[in-house]
């Protein structure tokens, strides 16, 4: 079969990549073209179309200047598909762009549409259902709770499991001793604090400063940063005070792992980190403070931000968002996860069951089979 995949970021073309390994393992004779990065590229052996570096326009200025991109980018899409003929189209996440394509495909094409990693209608833009209903053959979601919504909508999707319980079942290894780990790192032997600030220059600059404020006042306990490979060591250094706390660029598992608690830029890391059952606080810094948190409230569906809060469909852990994230605020919650024994095993309890929920390993594997399989009856 001939298989044209669509990813629009990092995160997309990490998934994709797992899909079109699986899709190998399925179908001998699988052919790919793709929008996508550098691991699609691996694992197909062939390049994109259209590279996500040309792509990954975030938030609504960025997408405004590169308005006249994102259309030649669309068109691009097109023109590929028409040309390489492929038997089943795979939308990966990247919704503003991706149900354009959908909906181009179910009028000019009429091939199969699989969406795998179904957009947050539940949260914003419900008015997406409908489209999705129309243009999508199959949803491929992997939040349990997905299944259920889009059933009360009269749409039968397939959960197909959770990618982050794969990364952590791949990548974390549990049989590492602390000691070792501290050794291997140059640390020393004081329970750690670890600090997972984002991966965007932007995001960091505007999390670490506070994070460290806060964590500096545990003076029994090292502070260690979890770093990207993105973003050079010495950028991290500007927000220290003069401090030389150590950055780990690799195996942030085994730093959340080794922890005995994390601090935690809203995102994927969160629920990690749950995954891995470190206790944590997540902090989202966003712009106008107390007028964005009311904005929240009016606009978005969910009590929550983070992924642990909005999977649990409760209150795991605590959310410092806006104006509530300030160092004071991060210091009372992590005193009171470090001193509060009965606070810290009921998170840990909450995390086991959330691990329940999102069932076992194997969701690439999973949404290749249904790709595959329901195309060949």
């Amino acid at each position: 079969m001939k298989y044209f995949l669509i990813a629009g970021e990092a995160s997309g073309d990490l998934h994709g990549a797992s899909l079109m390994n699986e899709l190998k393992q399925l179908d001998a004779e699988c052919q790919f073209q793709f929008f996508g990065g550098d691991l699609m590229r691996a694992a197909s052996g062939v390049r994109p179309v259209k590279h996500i570096k040309d792509m990954a326009f975030m938030g609504f200025w960025s997408v405004l200047k590169n308005l006249s991109t994102i259309r030649k980018n669309f068109s691009a899409c097109k023109k590929a598909i028409v040309k390489f003929q492929p038997d089943v189209v795979v939308l990966i996440d990247y919704p503003g762009f991706n149900l354009k394509i959908a909906t181009y495909v179910r009028k000019s094409i009429r091939i199969p549409v699989y969406y795998y990693i179904s957009p947050s209608v539940w949260a914003w833009k419900s008015n997406r259902i409908k489209q999705i209903k129309r243009d999508v053959n199959q949803m491929l979601t992997i939040i349990p709770f997905e299944k259920e919504f889009y059933a009360s909508h009269n749409y039968e999707v397939e959960y197909v499991g959770n990618p982050s319980v794969d990364s952590v079942h791949e990548h974390l290894d549990k049989t590492e001793e602390s000691s070792y780990f501290k050794k291997k790192y140059f640390l020393s032997e004081k329970p750690i604090i670890a600090l997972l600030p984002g991966s965007r220059k932007q995001e960091i600059a505007a999390c670490l400063p506070k994070m460290i404020a806060a964590a500096r006042k545990f003076s029994n306990y090292q502070i260690v940063i979890s770093g990207v490979n993105s973003v050079h060591t010495a950028f991290y250094h500007e927000f220290m005070n003069g401090n030389n706390y150590p950055v780990i660029k690799h195996h942030p598992y085994q730093l959340i792992f080794h922890a005995d608690i994390a601090v935690v830029n809203s995102g994927t890391a969160t629920l990690e980190t749950a995954l891995i059952g470190t206790p944590q606080v997540v902090v989202y810094h966003v712009m106008l403070g107390r007028l964005a948190y009311w904005a929240k409230e009016l606009i978005i569906k969910t009590k929550y931000i983070s992924l642990v809060n909005i999977l649990a469909q409760k209150e795991v852990v605590r959310e410092l968002y806006a104006h509530l994230f300030t160092v004071e605020n991060l210091t009372g919650e992590m005193s009171r996860i470090l001193n509060d024994e009965g606070y810290r095993k009921e998170m840990i309890s909450s995390y086991k069951i959330l691990r329940e929920k999102l069932g076992e390993p194997g969701t690439a594997q999973r949404a290749a089979a249904c790709i595959y399989h329901h195309k060949k009856v």
